[in-house]
């Protein structure tokens, strides 16, 4: 978000120089900006950037044309379509962590304690347990920030003091291309959310109770839920109106509230101050106070090597993906060698499956877009297959026991077919 901020500005301040603004730019104004940002600034960028310029420029003038500020965006289309972008498919790394570096990520910089997983009298971060409970979730899930930190209660069955062990959470809305796909949520996921839900949920919706009831007219008020968890029936606007909760967009689901007779209580999982849904630029900075905490401890001796650039979230769906295509690939060779399968259906196996569902399971559009991680099958990380037994909050589900769920769920799949 900060990245896409700052190419609006860069883009603003180009043209104000001009005597422009982004009303009248015309298709040579952006053109311009490109070259400049190419070729001309003090701090030229490569392909790469100027993508994401173009995609933040992009997504900035939808939302112009869409409130009606502007009527179009001010260049042509081309055979590329509307993007701005280079058109040069870049070589993406797939940057993942070893268990050490996610321990310490999680508990270091997330949860407040030090490298000896002792108590750090010093911390003075707001809501850990918030914290690692959504590391827990990203990681064990593989979903994509705009997924997880978006999720209902309702969705993971939270309902009424309700804990389940595992569940499954239907997605559409707030997928990426709103691409429906189910997503499995392992035991450790759910019970690593526990304390946050015991102690800090519950201080942050009393706490938020009176501005909630202020804002009433402008919430989604639920007063029932249906379809077990799956519908919502309430008032918008002076409405009354029912919404199939996959199916909610970010912006409704973040002024969703319960009434519950005694207050009002917010739907969203992960909150922050005011009883609202934590917004990504209030992750980010989540997520930038974590690093500052990991560096400050990165030259202890049980601290772990730390990368130069600082983690993002969606490091945490690249290693959910590789472990799992890894443990798949394994399982597929084991299978293979036990029924003497010739070569050409072990490679079939091995390069197929495996791929497919790791595919499915992260919802990306095309094969090419998984097959990044096949690079990174020999595997570098050390006792891999001890690291899968040891990947656990709690000590219950493991990468094993996802990644059968999904097998198994495959073969359903496949059985429905036939």
């Amino acid at each position: 978000m900060r990245t896409y901020a700052y190419a609006v500005l860069m883009l603003l301040g180009f043209l104000r120089a001009r005597g422009q603004d982004l009303r009248s730019a015309t298709e040579s104004d952006i053109v311009q900006f490109e070259q400049w940002r190419r070729q001309h600034a003090e701090k030229t960028v490569e392909e790469p950037t100027w993508d994401k310029d173009a995609a933040a420029i992009g997504q900035l003038y939808d939302f112009l044309v869409d409130i009606g500020y502007v009527a179009a965006r001010p260049w042509r289309s081309t055979p590329r379509g509307n993007s701005l972008g280079s058109g040069i498919s870049t070589d993406v790394r797939v940057r993942h962590m070893e268990i050490e570096q996610y321990i310490y990520f999680r508990d270091v910089g997330f949860g407040g304690l030090t490298p000896d997983a002792e108590l750090d009298t010093s911390f003075r971060g707001w809501r850990p347990h918030r914290n690692r409970a959504a590391c827990e979730l990203a990681l064990l899930t593989g979903m994509r920030i705009q997924e997880w930190s978006t999720l209902l209660l309702p969705e993971l069955g939270l309902e009424a003091s309700a804990r389940p062990y595992t569940t499954d959470v239907d997605l559409a809305a707030c997928a990426k291309r709103k691409q429906p796909r189910s997503v499995y949520v392992p035991t450790d996921a759910m019970e690593l959310l526990d304390p946050y839900l015991t102690i800090e949920r519950p201080e942050i919706v009393a706490k938020a109770q009176r501005t909630l009831r202020r804002q009433h007219r402008d919430l989604f008020v639920v007063t029932r839920i249906e379809a077990n968890g799956r519908k919502f029936r309430g008032v918008l606007e002076g409405r009354t109106i029912t919404r199939v909760v996959k199916d909610m967009d970010p912006d409704l689901r973040r002024i969703t509230v319960l009434e519950t007779g005694g207050g009002l209580e917010p739907l969203a999982l992960f909150l922050g101050r005011g009883g609202k849904m934590l917004t990504f630029s209030g992750w980010d900075r989540v997520r930038w106070r974590a690093w500052e905490r990991m560096e400050s401890w990165s030259t202890h001796h049980s601290g772990p090597q730390m990368p130069r650039r600082c983690w993002v979230y969606h490091d945490l769906r690249h290693t959910f993906a590789l472990r799992l295509l890894i443990f798949l690939t394994r399982e597929g060779l084991g299978d293979a060698k036990a029924q003497e399968l010739p070569v050409a259906t072990l490679l079939d196996h091995m390069t197929g499956n495996p791929l497919l569902i790791v595919q499915r399971r992260l919802g990306h559009l095309r094969p090419s877009t998984t097959y990044r991680y096949v690079r990174y099958l020999k595997d570098p990380m050390r006792e891999v297959d001890d690291a899968f037994r040891e990947w656990t909050a709690a000590g219950g589900a493991s990468y094993i026991t996802i990644a059968r769920h999904m097998m198994s769920l495959e073969e359903h799949a496949h059985a429905a077919q036939r």
